[in-house]
């Protein structure tokens, strides 16, 4: 999960495993796989940038093989 801000300045976490593309136009939008669709404050590589670091901290979760 990762937390983001809303236009509204509304703070809201996203599951990120749900992001399908991440756009700026000039406002970030975030269109999830369900079809739903987010603009929020955040730019597009912070956006990014939290999405990663979501997907590092689940992996350092796993065992070693």
């Amino acid at each position: 999960m990762i937390r983001l801000t809303r236009l509204n300045g509304r703070p809201f976490v996203l599951n990120a495993e749900m992001i399908r593309t991440v756009e700026q136009n000039p406002d970030t939008t975030i269109s999830l796989v369900n079809g739903d669709h987010f603009i929020v404050k955040e730019s597009m590589e912070e956006v990014v940038e939290r999405a990663v670091e979501y997907g590092r901290s689940l992996r350092r979760l796993l065992p070693p093989d």
